[in-house]
């Protein structure tokens, strides 16, 4: 199952043409992965492993135009788990409907502050992305 993050879009988010301006997605999305961390995966544990996730690629579609006022639902999962990095997808809907507004797959890594390096992901925190990803 999906998680679901909702965000009403406010009149800052908007730019000249009165849609959301491009930039303000990787905002939604960031807010939305942490919601999902919050609520599905072992947060405080994470923070105090001193792992940290670091994005290494964004790619977004951008399919409608999201105007002040409306509800946005970012539907997040994780996608892929790979040695060294994992997906995760996010689908950015009008809350209640299937309206596609835009859609990302965005590529982690896992990095080691102590280390000063990414490093593979094993033990439990490859279980807590198991357990986060979309069966």
């Amino acid at each position: 199952m999906k998680h679901l993050t909702r965000i009403k879009v406010r009149g800052y988010h908007l730019d000249l043409y009165s849609h959301v301006n491009n930039a303000r997605y990787l905002e939604f999305l960031e807010e939305a992965r942490w919601t999902f961390f919050e609520e599905r995966g072992d947060l405080p544990w994470f923070l105090q492993s001193g792992l940290a996730l670091v994005v290494v690629n964004i790619n977004i579609d951008y399919r409608r135009a999201a105007t002040m006022g409306e509800e946005l639902a970012i539907e997040t999962s994780v996608k892929s788990i790979g040695h060294r990095s994992a997906v995760m997808h996010q689908a950015v809907k009008l809350a209640g409907t299937d309206t596609l507004v835009a859609e990302a797959d965005v590529t982690f890594v896992v990095y080691d502050g102590k280390q000063d390096k990414a490093v593979p992901l094993d033990g439990r925190l490859k279980e807590l992305l198991e357990a986060m990803q979309d069966q």
